[in-house]
Formats: structure tokens, sequence, C-alpha cells
């Protein structure tokens, strides 16, 4: 669906003209020569003639598959390069490669102070300057020297160590050094809480753990007393020389002086025992959107084959780009991108989610975002984030006068016109779109996104405002991230791309669903994926491992995603439904909570929304994160005051809201029973923080259930 509205004849006209003159006089060249329209040579002709093609296709001919990439229907891929195998090889590979390139940057802090808002609360603001880099020569020289400190500590190869730190380029440079002295790396997000972070070191054993000072004293200082292995904590950033109030017989270092020790100790280099492919290079502990977070044991191989698969993906990746890290490197995208870059000799600037853009919630007025100083060429998203610019950008739209509006829209559906044809637009993008593209810092050619499904809206947006393809992916933590990623000249909507290179998928019959592999016009079933990418497991769950993976005849592992998709005629597959998204009302209407919610969150009233229905009751209900700007104008329009926090309160605003999303559903074509009957609102957003969205963003239902757990009662209750 393009935007629409009612468009002045004359600017209609005149927009045309001065499009067709442009082109007439510089664009026919630039067509030519553009990397649009000829990414691969011509061999395939326009974007759409190559949107149409096969992307994958069932290797045994039969509708369920299992389907594999085109170029992969032979053999499966494991690895770029002959024999670099292991994480710490490719590091060094690249070492090797580009000795003296970028590699880990990291932004100089000028000055921080504290600003009092206007409801009473304080904001931490920062000044920050350039890029500061490590050469690839110098970030493995401290990796290397890092790991041989840690030997020095006691640490021994196949033993488990913990990293409890924020996205930064010491998070790397230690992940580095577990991989070059085979310890096997346990990682946990920043977000979460007390309990889940014992569990997880418990459960492992863990003796060492690499943290910051801010984690340290804020999260996991309080739980020392429940780890009672735990004795050696090495901090990454400046610290201290003495600790009070820690227990007796925990240690904690600085991550500099581990490396020094590290320099001097001549035993632990010598006696360095690299990993195999097999070996352990990661346990990773979920977010976990129910119950206790389960550690993922993923081996080296398992990542080595998932960013061969990912990297077929990207069109000319090299050491000329700059990739942008601030997701949680505890997640399993961010962690395979930046391996991905590594392997390219790409540099990684890092940055957070609060310092992104010029607006970001840390950065003061006035001064400049990572993107703005960074200008990265290459991104990783998750969809929370994409949404949120698409409804800044267009809440601007709406604010602007009408000649303003109606350029925007012509430019908009004119651009989206050409990008199916397979044409540039370089009058569109310097005239209209600039600003937008700026807010990424003005040299984005590539966005990936994962995590959660990212709505046809937002993807087209990104498509033509930000000038750059959106490579929406998907993949699990289970799958190494790995599972299928959108080609970047495929514009469709609300599919996923064709499998990887790395892995395969197949279709499973789900009969309590409605879902076969016989369904007309397209297979439908569980998603089950296969190959070098399929982790090992969870650890210490043997009987969760025989529930979700089970290996084949072959020896190849697979995993049951519990995801529900279809395959298309080209070979992309989209997902449709999740099994445990769906409910089975009282009247036995299913609803799928997922799809409710994807369709929901289009609508501009709404910042994000959780659907909640009960087997017991005859209808749903929804609990509503409402964007400011358009709750207050819904309120304005209505004569309604109060605070945000006073809105959200009221019933006024509930019925009002419930109203806009009853429409937006409609339009959208849900089924009545699918529509939330009553709902809540939110004054506070849903962040990882708060405990009720995981790091990638994705609702923790059952946290969210209790937290909501009165309302819950009044919304059925009430009945």
């Amino acid at each position: 669906m393009k935007l629409k509205e009612d468009l002045n004849p004359m600017l209609l006209l005149l927009f045309h003209l001065m499009v067709w003159t442009y082109t007439i006089i510089t664009f026919l060249p630039s067509y030519l020569l553009s990397w649009a329209s000829r990414t691969d040579g011509g061999v395939y002709g326009s974007e759409e003639e190559r949107a149409k093609r096969a992307k994958a296709r069932s290797v045994q001919g039969r509708p369920e598959g299992p389907y594999r990439a085109v170029s992969a229907t032979k053999r499966l891929a494991v690895s770029m390069h002959p024999g670099v195998d292991t994480l710490d090889k490719m590091f060094e590979y690249a070492a090797t490669r580009f000795p003296d390139k970028d590699c880990l940057g990291t932004r100089e802090v000028i000055s921080e102070e504290d600003e009092r808002q206007s409801n009473g609360k304080v904001f931490k603001k920062v000044v920050l300057g350039e890029y500061q880099w490590l050469s690839y020569k110098e970030a493995l020289t401290a990796a290397v020297q890092l790991g041989s400190g840690l030997a020095a500590l006691g640490q021994r190869p196949k033993t488990n160590i913990a990293i409890f730190c924020e996205t930064r380029a010491e998070w790397l440079i230690a992940a580095q050094a577990c991989f070059a002295y085979n310890f096997p790396l346990v990682t946990l997000y920043s977000t979460l809480g007390g309990p889940a972070i014992a569990h997880g070191l418990n459960e492992t054993q863990v003796t060492h753990i690499i943290t910051s000072t801010e984690l340290l004293e804020s999260r996991l200082k309080d739980i020392l007393s429940e780890v009672p292995k735990l004795h050696h904590i090495i901090v990454v950033d400046k610290t201290p020389t003495t600790w009070p109030g820690y227990p007796a017989g925990v240690h904690i270092h600085n991550m500099a002086a581990v490396q020094k020790l590290g320099d001097r100790h001549e035993n632990a280099t010598r006696e360095r025992k690299q990993p195999l492919p097999s070996d352990v290079a990661v346990i990773m502990y979920t977010s976990g959107s129910t119950g206790v977070p389960k550690g993922v044991v993923i081996s080296h191989s398992n990542i080595m084959s998932s960013i061969t698969g990912i990297a077929e993906r990207v069109p000319n990746l090299c050491e000329e780009d700059t990739y942008i890290g601030y997701l949680p490197l505890a997640h399993v995208l961010e962690l395979c991108a930046e391996h991905l870059c590594i392997s390219h000799g790409c540099r990684i600037g890092y940055s957070s989610p609060q310092t992104l853009a010029d607006q970001s919630s840390k950065i003061k007025k006035g001064s400049k975002g990572d993107t703005s100083v960074l200008q990265p060429t290459l991104m990783a998203a998750v969809p929370e984030i994409m949404d949120r610019i698409y409804k800044n950008v267009m809440t601007k739209v709406e604010e602007m006068n009408s000649i303003q509006r109606t350029l925007f829209i012509l430019a908009y559906n004119y651009k989206l016109e050409q990008l199916a044809k397979g044409n540039a637009t370089p009058l569109c993008d310097w005239l209209v779109f600039r600003k937008v593209r700026s807010l990424l810092g003005g040299r984005t050619r590539v966005l990936l996104s994962g995590g959660a499904p990212l709505s046809a809206a937002t993807q087209r947006f990104m498509n033509v405002c930000l000038c750059c393809p959106v490579g929406q992916g998907y993949g699990l933590t289970e799958t190494c991230g790995a599972g299928t990623v959108c080609e970047v000249w495929d514009y469709s909507t609300g599919r996923v791309g064709g499998p990887l290179v790395c892995c395969e998928i197949k279709l499973k019959d789900w009969v309590e669903g409605g879902y076969r592999r016989t369904d007309k016009p397209h297979p439908r079933g569980e998603i089950v994926i296969g190959g070098p990418n399929v982790t090992m497991g969870y650890y210490k769950s043997e009987a969760k491992n025989q529930e979700d993976f089970f290996v084949d005849e072959k020896g190849q592992r697979w995993f049951y995603t519990g995801d529900i998709g279809e395959f298309h005629e080209d070979g992309c597959l989209k997902i449709i439904d999740r099994k445990k998204d769906l409910v089975k009302l009282q009247a036995g209407e299913y609803v799928s909570l997922g799809k409710v919610e994807a369709v929901l969150k289009n609508c501009p009233l709404v910042d994000n929304i959780c659907v909640y229905a009960n087997s017991d009751e005859t209808y749903a209900i929804g609990f509503v994160v409402p964007n400011q700007r358009q709750l207050l104008a819904l309120a304005g329009e209505y004569g309604i005051r109060g605070s945000r926090e006073e809105l959200c309160n009221s019933k006024a605003m509930e019925e009002l809201v419930l109203k806009v999303i009853t429409e937006a559903a409609l339009t959208a074509q849900l089924e009545r029973f699918e529509i939330p009957r009553k709902i809540c609102l939110s004054a506070e957003p849903w962040t990882p923080e708060t405990g009720l969205v995981t790091d990638a963003f994705k609702l923790k239902r059952k946290e969210l259930k209790s937290h909501y757990k009165d309302d819950i009662e009044r919304m059925y209750g009430g009945k």
C-alpha cells in the first residue's frame, strides 16, 4: 500500500516535469551504471525480473521441502576461506590481511552532566568527540594478551567463563581472547535480573567473569553471595585499586592489568591450545520471552557457517565498509553481524541506543550522535527501532503544510514505482529524502533486520526514505541467527527471503492449528531448520533437547522452531503464525496474538501492544503503549486534558483509543473475534530495563501477564 493523499493536479504535473527534465539531462548515464539496476552485471535484468526468479527450491521436489538456496542445492556452505574454520583463525586471518586498518572504534567522552526535566526526572547527557580506533593488529594483540592473562589467573581450556557487559570494543576483545584460548564464553544480557544472572552463572559453574564497573556495582555485587564458585572478576574499564564491601575470596582485576600479566606470562602463550571447529565457542543465555533463560550451546563451526550464509546475501562486503555496533552483543544477531564484518576487514564503531542519533536520549542538545560522526555503511536493527524512526518521520510529514506534504507523497510514490523497476532516483533522494537519510549518517547502503517481523509499511519506508535496501531475515539463537535473508533487490514485503546457503528448511504439518504441507496455494506448516548452523542444544537440558532438536540419518542436526511458515513459488518463506501465540477462545475461534499485534502496531497511535486471550473467555483484550504525540492530539480533539499518566488512566481515553484501534483492525481486515474488545493504556514504554520485553524487544508474555494481572481481572471481570 502506498501513501495516499488528495494531490493537486498542477503540482503532480509540475513534479513529473521536474523529474523527466532532470532524467534527460543527468539520469540516463547514472541509470546505466546504477548498482540498483545492475548489481549482478545485468545477468538477471531488472529488479522486477530478478524478484520473480527462484531463490530456493525443494531439493526432493516435495511441497514441504527441504528447500535450499539455488546456489547450494548440492552442498551447504560451512566457511568462507579454506582452513579458516574457527573464530580465532578468522580473526587472525583478518589481522594478517588488514593489519593496519581500523578495526574497533570507541568515541571519546568529552563531558557528562545531569539535566533535570520539567517533570523532575534527571537524565544524564553527554558530549562525545571523535572515534578512537584500534587497528586489526592492535585488537588481535590485545585479545591474545588478555587470553594469556586469564590463563595466568587460573582459567583453563574448555572451562566456562562468563561475560556480563554492555556492547563495546572490550566485549569483542574479551570474546576473541576466550576463542583464542578455547575458553567457552557464557554470555549474559546486561539487562537480565539478579535471579536470571545467578541462574546462568551457577548452571555453568564459572569461576571468572568479565564485566563493567557500572554493572558490577549495580547488578552483580548484590548476587555474589549466591554464586559461590565465582572468584575472579575482570572489569573492562578503568577501576579503583581497592574494592571495599566485597566478599572474601572474590578478586577484582582491571582488564589492562590482566593484559599486562598475560604479556609477561610466556607459559600461557606457549601452552595455548587452539579450539577445534566442534568445540564450544559460546553458551548464549537467551533473554527469555517465557520462563527461566536457557543456555544455547554454540560451536565454532555453528558461527562460521552462519556468517558464511549471511555474507552471501550482503553485496560487495569489503574493507571499505563501516558497521555501527549498538545492539546487545549477547544477542546472536549482533554477535554474528560483527564477526561477519571482521571476516571481511570492515571497521566497527561502537554506539548505544541512547547515543545512536543526534536526538537520542543521552546526547546533549546541539551535539552529534554516533551515526552522524561514524556515517556507517552497514547496520543491523530490530524492527522496534525502525518502527520508531518510521513513526517519528511520518508524524513530521503530517505536520508539513499541504504543498510540502503533497510533494513528499509524490516523491515517495514515484520512488516506490521506480524501485520496483530497478531504477535509481537521484533527484528525489537529494531533494526530498536527504534529511531522512542523514538520521543514520547518510551513507547506509544495507540494513539487516532481525529479531522480530518487520511491518510492510516500515520496510517500504526504509527502502524509500533511507535510500537503502532492507535485508529482512529470519533466524533464532538455536540456529545461530541464520535461516533466511531477503536478497537486497527483492522489494516485496511480508516475506523473509529464501534459505541461506548454510542451511535447509522444511515444513511439518501442524494439524491442531490447521496448517498442512498440502495446503493450497502454498504449502504451510511448522518451520524446521537443518544444517551446520543448527546449534548443539540447550545446556544441561536433555529433555528439552530431545523435544526441540533431532539428528537425521545423515548426521545433520535439525531444530523445530515453533514458527509457522509458508513457501512461495520462488522459494521465499513467509512467517504467518507461531504455535505458542495461538489461543483458542471459548467459542472455538483461534486468535493469533502475534498476527493481531503486528497489524495493530501499524496504527500511528500504537507504539507497542500486547494482545492477551484466555481460553475460558469469548474475546481478546490488549495492553497498549500509546504514542505520546498521537495520544495528546486525540485527547485535544475531545477536550480532554491531563498529563500522559493521567490520560492513560482515563476511562474516556481508553474508549477513544480502543475505537481508533478497532477501526485500524477492521481496515486491515481482521476478524471481529481477533480485535481486542477492551484495552489498558500504559504510560511507561516497555524497555528491556522494565523486564517486559527482551533485549531484541520481543514481548515477554509471562512477565506482561503478571505485571497487568489486576487489569486482566478488571477487563474480564467486568463482562
